[in-house]
């Protein structure tokens, strides 16, 4: 009898320095930041001293979630992990499984928050918002603005509309109070859901025969004629006609054709003529033949220039 009391003593001292046996629940890395709960997110949910209950669960495209033998859906969206907690140790009690249940909600991917960069950044992206993500730390993400990127940003966020509808509303910002800091305000937080988009800058096309044709950005605040866009293409080769037309889209009709008389405006017998954003200066040769605006705009969608591959049209 004293044998057994002994090791009886013995066997419950050495179970008293073993630690604590922790709770099952899914090994699924580090908590992310607490937000609302969206469709297609990744949640961990750990229920004390109830392994068989403790999981990962991917929230449904309707909202829901299912737990192991409960028999209803449980609604996760809009909620925080805090909130989902006591509505699944709610359920659980009214089903009767647990009379006093401890449940831990933790986040484990967000999928219901992304945030797009697109247009005249480096690299174009789409990530999830694990938390509040400054404008500037969107674009950094993004690797910065491109050289031809434009003086606006644009920001369409969801907001709610009639009949509980998303609708997006958009939002200008420009570049340079975001970039040199004058407006702390225009770096705005984003949540989830934004589109950024940073539009190029607006161009001019100068296309023929000049000895550098391409594309020019328009010169803010300024005016941009025919002359000075003819200076940056480092002027005419020889044989170039002395009449210009410029092809400009006027609202959503067809590019209209307007000629330029080129050699009186060089010879100031002519006022010389604004440009205005995405005009195509087209300068024919002196031989009468010149190019449809059909294949005008085929060169400048492959990104190259009026060449002898091209089919002339005589006028």
């Amino acid at each position: 009898m004293r044998h057994l009391t002994s090791l009886i003593l013995s066997l419950s001292a050495a179970l008293a320095q073993q630690p604590n046996r922790p709770t099952t629940s899914p090994e699924l890395g580090p908590n992310l930041p607490a937000q609302s709960v969206g469709p297609n997110d990744l949640i961990a949910v750990s229920v004390y001293d109830a392994p068989e209950l403790s999981r990962s669960i991917r929230v449904g495209t309707n909202g829901y979630i299912r737990l192991p033998m409960l028999k209803q859906l449980v609604k996760a969206d809009g909620l925080y992990p805090a909130e989902l907690e006591t509505v699944i140790a709610s359920a659980l009690r009214q089903e009767e499984l647990l009379t006093n249940p401890f449940v831990t909600v933790t986040i484990a991917e967000y999928h219901s928050r992304p945030i797009s960069v697109a247009g005249a950044v480096k690299v174009p992206l789409v990530f999830q918002a694990e938390g509040p993500t400054s404008l500037l730390a969107a674009l950094a993400r993004a690797q910065g603005l491109r050289e031809d990127a434009g003086r606006e940003i644009l920001i369409s966020s969801p907001q709610p509309g009639p009949e509980g509808q998303a609708v997006m509303q958009t939002r200008r910002i420009m570049v340079r109070s975001l970039m040199d800091g004058a407006d702390p305000a225009t770096n705005i937080l984003l949540n989830g859901g934004e589109e950024v988009r940073v539009p190029e800058v607006s161009k001019i096309y100068i296309m023929g025969n000049v000895k550098k044709p391409g594309a020019f950005p328009l010169q803010e605040g300024a005016d941009t004629t025919v002359l000075q866009i003819l200076a940056l293409a480092e002027g005419l080769i020889p044989y170039a006609a002395r009449q210009a037309f410029i092809y400009r889209q006027q609202g959503s009709g067809p590019k209209t054709e307007l000629p330029v008389p080129l050699e009186k405006i060089m010879k100031r017998q002519a006022p010389d003529v604004v440009l205005a954003a995405n005009d195509i200066l087209y300068i024919p040769d002196n031989s009468g033949r010149r190019l449809a605006v059909t294949a005008l705009e085929r060169v400048l969608a492959f990104g190259g220039v009026a060449g002898s591959a091209l089919i002339y049209t005589t006028r």
